[in-house]
């Protein structure tokens, strides 16, 4: 199976439980704000499922853990629970075949928006809508005046605040304006569709980042660590147009 499309497809079954869903309760609790329900479970059971059964590769997931190297899939199957638990439908399920720690093809579904994006290294990146419509994905071309960025709090890890804030203060002056809807994956595939310009974010996790990472490259972007490195599958990460990235940047390492 190609694996841009099995991703696709595997992002949309993850998709389906998260909209079947009917009166959801918290069943485990990570950390502060950090939510698991058995929508997270059960949507990445499918998912694991169908990938294993059709590719036969091994699966990394958000709330199951694994153990990858070489080829493997890497999976959130639902980010932005607690988005889900308010029914604020920036939600995500996000789906990335790694090769040697680099992402080779993505999809991230918003099964309450009905918008599919993915891609493949070198082979670009597309969006697919409700009424199944596809777009080729490119990012944007603002100047960074005009830019709309994303952004995420680090509520999981508060100790990295003032160095957050900090960045935080100086985007709100350089940009036009910044967003916060609280679902990376989301984040990331609208900075590849050119609806935001740039993201950041600090103390994310693989799942978060991999397929919409992928996405924003093959749209002609950048992605980084905030030091300009590539280690940012860690969490740490700047992505946007290479306008965007390029301020974000400065912002990150001054004097550098």
């Amino acid at each position: 199976m190609d694996p841009r499309e099995a991703a696709e497809r595997a992002a949309i079954l993850g998709g389906r439980v998260v909209l079947g869903a009917g009166v959801v309760e918290i069943s485990d609790l990570k950390g502060a704000g950090d939510y698991v329900t058995e929508v997270d479970r059960e949507s990445e059971r499918t998912i694991s499922a169908f990938l294993r059964g059709g590719t036969g590769l091994p699966v990394v997931g958000e709330e199951s853990g694994g153990h990858g190297q070489g080829r493997y899939w890497l999976v959130d199957p639902l980010d932005g629970t607690t988005n889900f638990l308010h029914r604020f439908p920036a939600v995500g399920v996000s789906v990335a075949l790694l090769e040697d720690g680099e992402p080779v093809a993505g999809a991230v579904h918003a099964p309450f928006l009905g918008t599919t994006w993915s891609g493949a290294r070198g082979r670009g990146a597309r969006v697919i809508r409700a009424d199944g419509s596809t777009t080729h994905l490119s990012v944007a071309s603002r100047p960074p005046e005009r830019a709309i960025v994303g952004t995420g709090f680090p509520f999981r890890r508060k100790h990295v605040f003032p160095r957050y804030l900090e960045t935080f203060r100086g985007a709100f002056e350089r940009f036009e304006d910044l967003r916060r809807p609280g679902a990376a994956s989301l984040d990331l595939a609208w900075v590849a569709e050119g609806v935001f310009d740039g993201f950041f974010e600090l103390g994310l996790s693989p799942w978060d980042v991999a397929a919409g990472a992928l996405l924003i490259r093959e749209a002609g972007g950048v992605v980084s660590d905030w030091t300009g490195g590539g280690a940012w599958l860690d969490g740490d990460i700047l992505a946007g147009s290479p306008s965007v990235h390029a301020e974000l940047l400065e912002l990150t390492t001054p004097g550098a």
